[in-house]
């Protein structure tokens, strides 16, 4: 029992540390930047790509996106998902990205 009751109290540990974290440093502490920059395409849009296109109405679509992936919006090649990210950081990751607009 009691190295299940660790387990538990780290997770819980890493979640609430996480939900602290910021946008930007959400989608630093990830893996977003072997595919995306703040200015240049890459494998995936910039920053400034995406948050051109989209807006504040679309948060709710690009967290979905975030978590779950997808592709043909920007080309054949897919977005990992990131099925360990929460809703609610996704959509703090969106809401830094929609703030980098030219």
């Amino acid at each position: 029992m009691p190295v299940e009751n660790a387990s538990t109290e780290k997770m819980s540990g890493t979640e609430s540390a996480s939900a602290k974290l910021s946008g930007e440093q959400l989608v630093g502490s990830l893996d977003c930047s072997g595919c995306h920059s703040l200015s240049e395409k890459m494998i995936g849009p910039s920053y400034q790509e995406i948050a051109g296109k989209y807006s504040d109405k679309d948060i709710e679509l690009l967290a979905s996106k975030i978590i779950e992936g997808g592709s043909g919006v920007w080309g054949n090649v897919p977005m990992t998902p990131h099925t360990q990210v929460s809703k609610e950081e996704a959509k703090k990751m969106v809401e830094y990205i929609l703030r980098q607009k030219k």
